[in-house]
């Protein structure tokens, strides 16, 4: 474990950071050429406009008033003082239980922190066992508070399972609790939320083909016949990514337009010249303003052909469609039974909210989707396990003494203490970091090739497949390659059958590296966020070269939204490092402790007054978060287990075998009595819902309401928005179908073969 003087630099330099992050903030969130970027929900939701400028120019850009300036961190009780009803009505439940994660944080991590300096860290600083280790280990001076500081087969290992038993209690209390509590908002949030189109609608996939019907023609008959009393409507899924993409790549263009239009506007006079070639480094010069206007034609033109394409194309129609009904009643019963008696056909599920559905995956045939995630789960597995290569890089940093003794030539550099401090004490963190900026990037980039067609579902499975890449390399890599690395010279000269204890032993050392690694990340990155630097920086880029207009500027602003897959892997790890080191090493607990605090503050600020979220999805991840953290918990456990194996105290460790039995018991009681509501929409709830709306707006055309709502975005416009809207039937309980004989008819009825139609024939299905 590194010295005392290491982290107190690592801590001087992140505290530093940190607090000049803050301090920049709160100046640059009052300026009013800024105020756009700090405040942008509040924009989009029409209630703050541009400050009025009183005075010169320079009132335009800089706040003049000093007054405000006294008043510079008012944003911090501001952040507190929303109370969380309103909260929830202001920014969504998910974010509102986004936030709950850092206050669970503290709720676990504050009273284990005061049990674990009140008993573990005297009963570890009395021990007084470690010196100079005739073994050859590394100590220093913190590994005397961590439990590598008690003697092989010590009595006191007796007060650590005792603790180990207390602190998982108390886990189990806080966790079940606030499953209780959330799962209580979760019904009350969808109880008494206003109407959306998701109530009422189904998402069916693998729609079998049949030669006499169409997709949607056979979409309208099945359900006509099988949902007769609630069947109203359906709208089919058409492959539109090509066009998507031409549409996507004409806005870029446009972007480009205004701007040398703007150029051009502020000097007539100047020729606008640019290169056709690769990011215009070369290639034909050409002008730039006739270049986009009469490239933007040419993909105009590609667009009307590729959307009259889609829309005439058989093909383009997939296997899918969006079913309405006319009750949420009718809508649950569907979406949580079974259709047919062939279980991979009529499948169906709640469809997301209409901002929630990501497009492109819809296009993706069924039968391919087991196919892409068994290949997306083999590159997750070369993926970790080759990202072991910087990890152990990082810890041959984290490590100087080790790399002192064993390459002897560069102790001349390793032994000069500034230097030394800055890089053992700062620089492992801050590497750690860089590696992992562009790997959530990557994960969402597999969780979209396996096909998931929902933002929510492509966040929460980037989060899982986040979570272990962090467990596996940035956790255990950080142990094992540093405890190898660390202990080098200890393995090579000693037996075999010592290298588990060595390893045992080792285990707390790491601490100081996790303690750098929170500093970095957990205390100067959270200021960072508050900060907004990016979106700072390319919001004054876009109003510089971009916009003309108040419609522009709104444009660009970048609210950005919580990131789930990636931030809240991140808080795991926290939960993970908390619940493993507060019976080993307890000295790490503070530094988490900061970290919940901090992000609660800033997060709550940022949900409040920037975030604008992409989708609202009920908190329907809390599941999978509470999941991660008892995964985290028997982790621990098992880590425990194993370093006390190593100790010679073979009774002790039994003493600690049934914690993980009990805690797997624990989650499976939660799984059972809460989770249902995270997957299922009772229907004696959905029934109470039909009743009061149906009370509250009897006149209300639900037809005329879902029409177009899953209609694909690039088709959202003029006529054919109206051709591929839901549109009502002139007469709608008379359902026209054309169909062959039937032996597979889901009824014995009028509407079989009996009924006497031939092909081209029409029989009148009345689903009443």
């Amino acid at each position: 474990m590194g010295s005392l003087n290491d982290i107190g630099v690592a801590a001087g330099i992140n505290i530093l950071s940190a607090v000049g992050f803050l301090l920049v903030f709160a100046v640059v969130r009052i300026q009013p050429i800024n105020d756009r970027v700090y405040f942008p929900k509040w924009y989009l939701k029409g209630t703050r406009s541009s400050p009025r400028h009183i005075g010169n120019v320079l009132s335009k850009f800089v706040n003049a008033d000093v007054s405000t300036y006294l008043r510079f961190l008012n944003w911090m009780p501001a952040a507190l003082k929303m109370p969380e009803p309103e909260l929830i009505e202001h920014a969504g439940l998910d974010s509102a239980v986004y936030v709950r994660i850092y206050l669970l944080g503290l709720k676990i991590f504050v009273p284990i922190t005061v049990l674990a300096f009140a008993v573990l860290v005297p009963v570890n600083w009395t021990s007084a066992t470690l010196g100079d280790d005739e073994e050859g280990l590394s100590y220093d001076q913190i590994d005397k508070l961590s439990i590598s500081n008690l003697g092989q087969g010590s009595k006191r290992f007796w007060v650590h399972i005792g603790m180990a038993y207390v602190f998982t209690f108390w886990t189990f209390y806080v966790l079940y609790h606030e499953y209780k509590v959330i799962t209580t908002m979760r019904l009350h949030f969808l109880a008494n939320q206003n109407r959306r189109p998701d109530q009422f609608t189904v998402l069916v996939r693998n729609i079998p083909a049949d030669p006499d019907e169409t997709v949607g023609e056979h979409v309208e008959h099945f359900f006509a016949v099988n949902h007769r009393e609630h069947y109203l409507s359906h709208q089919v899924v058409y492959n539109a990514n090509t066009l998507a993409s031409l549409v996507e790549k004409k806005k870029g263009l446009q972007n480009w337009l205004v701007y040398y239009e703007n150029q051009h506007a502020k000097n007539p006079e100047k020729e606008l010249i640019i290169k056709t070639g690769l990011w215009g480094l070369w290639g034909e010069k050409v002008d730039a303003l006739q270049h986009y206007k009469t490239t933007i034609e040419e993909l105009c033109k590609q667009e009307d052909e590729e959307r009259q394409k889609v829309i005439s194309d058989p093909k383009a129609i997939m296997p899918a469609a969006f079913v309405s009904f006319n009750s949420q009643w009718g809508a649950a019963v569907c979406a949580q039974t079974q259709q047919t008696s062939n279980p991979t056909v009529w499948l169906t599920e709640w469809a997301p909210e209409p901002r929630d559905v990501y497009w492109p995956n819809l296009a993706i045939p069924f039968v391919e989707l087991s196919i892409r995630r068994l290949i997306m789960a083999v590159a997750l597995f070369f993926l970790t396990f080759f990202f072991m290569v910087p990890i152990a890089l990082v810890q041959s940093v984290a490590n100087l003494d080790d790399i002192e003794r064993v390459l002897p030539f560069l102790k001349p550099i390793i032994e000069r203490n500034g230097p030394r401090s800055v890089i053992q004490g700062f620089l492992p963190g801050i590497a750690l970091k860089i590696f992992l900026i562009f790997l959530p990037t990557i994960l969402m980039a597999m969780s979209k090739i396996e096909g998931h067609v929902s933002l929510s579902g492509l966040e929460r499975r980037t989060a899982s497949k986040y979570f272990l890449f962090i467990f596996v390399n940035v956790f255990l890599g950080s142990v094992v390659a540093g405890t190898a690395f660390q202990q080098l010279n200890s393995f090579i000269h000693q037996s075999t059958n010592k290298i588990p204890e060595t390893i045992g032993e080792s285990i707390p050392m790491k601490a100081t590296f996790f303690i750098t690694y929170i500093m970095v990340d957990g205390w100067a990155g959270i200021a960072a966020e508050v900060l907004r630097l990016k979106p700072l920086i390319m919001f004054h880029i876009k109003n510089t070269f971009l916009v003309r207009t108040e419609q522009d500027r709104e444009q660009a602003m970048d609210p950005g939204s919580l990131e789930f897959g990636s931030t809240e892997p991140r808080i795991q790890l926290y939960f993970l490092l908390g619940l493993v080191y507060a019976v080993v090493t307890p000295i790490i607990l503070p530094f988490i402790i900061v970290f919940f605090g901090l992000a609660y503050l800033v997060f709550r600020h940022q949900i409040i007054n920037v975030y604008n979220q992409q989708y609202e999805s009920g908190a329907q991840f809390w599941p999978d978060v509470h999941g991660r953290i008892v995964t985290a918990l028997v982790i621990s456990q098992i880590l425990l287990i194993g370093l006390l194996s190593t100790q010679e105290a073979e009774q002790s460790t039994v003493a600690l075998l049934p914690l993980p039995i009990l805690t797997i018991w624990f989650h499976y009681v939660c799984k059972g009595r809460f989770e249902p509501a995270y997957i299922k929409f009772p229907l004696q709830e959905a029934m109470v819902k039909d009743t009061l709306q149906r009370a509250n707006d009897p006149t209300l055309n639900l037809r005329e309401y879902l029409k177009g709502a899953y209609v694909h975005p690039v088709f959202r416009s003029g006529d054919m928005y109206e051709l591929l809207a839901m549109d009502e039937e002139e007469n709608p309980h008379l359902v026209a179908t054309k169909r062959r004989s039937r032996m597979t008819t889901p009824v014995d009825s009028k509407f079989n073969s009996s009924s006497g139609t031939n092909e081209g024939e029409f029989s009148q299905l009345r689903p009443s």
